[in-house]
């Protein structure tokens, strides 16, 4: 069984020209020049500051410290547009900064787990690890996942941050952003002009068989406050301008005790049966 939740433009910024030289033959020393910020810094400035609006939108700190989340909902898979299935119920369980599990199914019988580099596809048979085509595509996934862009390269002195200007995100006005890390990896934030909070996430990479450029764009919608974080219950996945991915979530939680059983391919964890607690 597939998992079915697997689912840049760079601001050119113009040169500050240069001040003219004092007229020749001048008795008079040549004026000063005005100390001004070069206009490249001032786009990045720029960009620094809608990205901190954006943060502080999500719930500032809240969103910063979150250790873990848990959600429940129902995921919608489609092939060129076209739905392939009713949907699907599932349970995520994300341990930051890199575990991650997704069960499936209503008996829950069925998980996918990733943890660090590694992917399993878990059944009554055990752990097997998942393909080659699909690990590389989560992994991709969460190394430009909007946590990683607002927690990891905000804060990364070698990312590029550029101001892009007014854009539309679907049909709600925008201000679009983009961050380029040192290996010219770039990705496009779309942020709500009036509520800050980010609407659309954009970029594109090079696939290393046929080497055809894919674009992979993900809309957030139907923000909700939970425990202090403005939270996204809609989310949809583009595969090159196709939909692939329609999720919808029904509960959120975040910071919860998870068991760390459930983070261990081999541990025999079943979500069915209650986790016993130890006494001190």
């Amino acid at each position: 069984m597939k998992l079915l939740l697997l689912t840049l433009a760079l601001a050119s910024v113009p040169a500050m020209g240069q001040a003219q030289s004092a007229a020749a033959n001048s008795s008079q020393p040549a004026p000063a020049k005005t100390q001004s910020i070069p206009e490249d810094q001032e786009n990045a400035h720029q960009a620094r500051a809608l990205l901190q609006q954006a943060i502080q939108a999500l719930g500032g700190q809240a969103y910063l410290t979150v250790r873990n989340l848990q959600e429940q909902g129902r995921t919608y898979s489609f092939y060129h547009g076209r739905p392939t299935s009713n949907g699907v119920l599932f349970w995520r369980f994300v341990q930051y900064p890199d575990k991650e599990r997704i069960e499936v199914t209503q008996q829950r019988d069925v998980a996918y787990l990733y943890t660090g580099n590694k992917g399993y596809e878990l059944t009554y048979k055990g752990p097997n690890a998942v393909e080659k085509k699909d690990l590389d595509d989560y992994l991709r996934r969460r190394r430009f996942s909007l946590e990683t862009m607002l927690r990891v390269w905000i804060n990364d002195p070698s990312v590029a941050l550029f101001y892009n200007g007014s854009a539309l995100a679907g049909n709600l006005a925008a201000e679009q952003i983009t961050l380029i890390n040192s290996k010219d990896e770039a990705v496009s934030l779309f942020l709500d002009v009036d509520t800050h909070l980010p609407l659309k996430k954009s970029y594109s990479w090079r696939d290393p068989v046929d080497h055809e450029r894919n674009t992979e764009e993900e809309i957030f919608d139907n923000y909700r406050l939970v425990q202090g974080v403005m939270t996204p219950y809609g989310f949809t996945r583009y595969y090159n301008g196709d939909m692939q991915t329609e999720r919808f979530v029904n509960e959120v939680h975040y910071n919860q005790e998870l068991d760390e059983a459930m983070f261990d391919p081999n541990s025999g964890y079943n979500p069915n049966k209650p986790v016993k607690k130890h006494k001190n």
